[in-house]
């Protein structure tokens, strides 16, 4: 792949934005649990994140239906925390305020991985990176490897009380999204060779993507959604943002999603479209509109 064909290095994820049915319910979980702050909180919609870093949006629709348990959509959101100290603090808060939520822990060989499933049923992935200096690589593509890890050894290893007491102004952001799609081969033609990202891993029924060399900015796998087809309107995921570093690089996406093929929607802002499970993703670009 030409490295004009390619997402910037400096690539990164935004906010992503949740469809509710209980907004009151959902902004307890993620402020009192994953130790979010609610940033705004008007119109039905909830921004929550890490010091001024939007992480969750929430918008409130009561009318709608949950989706199916093996319709394309989200897997999970994974936020990531700059500390060890960061995330065993967010981990300490939701296992100990909403602990029926945690799901499993995981060492990835790049990270050190905690996962919950939120009230409404949305995947959340609380993580750490290790120093890129440590991750291996082998012809192109990281090793990542699934290790159990011990919540309570993890906690009483690296949670301190001040990371506890400023835990929702410590930074934070989202590291990335994981998809759940009908096929791999086709996310792999949309996400790589439309989209731009890089191949980075592959583990059968999953495929890992990302900007810059970065393990992975983006994940689908078919796990509970294998030949799921376009999604229905429903609770769960309502956009995936992602953020390239300039202008020039959202006109180049622009450019090589129109030859490809992919209708796009420009507002002079953000620049949308639909992936083939039509999980709506926007870009945006610092400065532009």
């Amino acid at each position: 792949m030409h490295t004009q064909d390619l997402l910037a290095a400096d690539t990164g994820m935004g906010a992503v934005t949740l469809r509710v049915a209980n907004l009151d319910r959902m902004i307890g979980y993620y402020r009192e649990g994953v130790q979010l702050s609610l940033l705004s909180n008007e119109g039905g919609v909830a921004v929550l994140g890490r010091g001024a870093t939007p992480i969750v949006i929430l918008e409130h629709a009561p009318s709608m239906q949950h989706a199916g348990p093996h319709d394309a959509g989200l897997f999970h959101t994974a936020i990531l925390f700059d500390t060890k100290a960061d995330l065993a603090a967010a981990l300490y808060s939701v296992a100990t305020k909403y602990p029926q939520t945690f799901t499993g822990s995981a060492d990835h060989l790049v990270s050190n991985a905690f996962y919950f499933t939120d009230p409404e049923g949305n995947g959340v992935e609380l993580y750490w990176d290790r120093d890129r200096t440590e991750w291996s690589w082998t012809h192109g593509m990281v090793d990542m490897a699934t290790i159990f890890v011990d919540p309570n050894e993890f906690l009483r290893e690296n949670l301190t009380s001040a990371a506890l007491d400023g835990a929702a102004v410590a930074p934070g952001r989202v590291g990335h999204v994981h998809l759940s799609v009908g096929d791999v081969a086709t996310a792999k033609e949309f996400y790589v060779d439309q989209l731009g990202f890089a191949t980075t891993a592959g583990w059968g029924e999953a495929l890992f993507v990302s900007a810059g060399g970065y393990h992975h900015h983006m994940a689908m796998n078919t796990w509970n959604s294998r030949g799921a087809g376009r999604r229905q309107l429903a609770l769960g995921l309502g956009l995936v943002r992602i953020e390239v570093p300039a202008a020039d690089d959202l006109g180049a996406l622009v450019a090589r999603m129109h030859d490809t093929g992919v209708q796009t929607a420009d507002d002079g802002r953000t620049v949308a479209f639909e992936d083939p499970w039509a999980n709506r993703i926007e870009v945006t670009a610092p400065g532009r509109g």
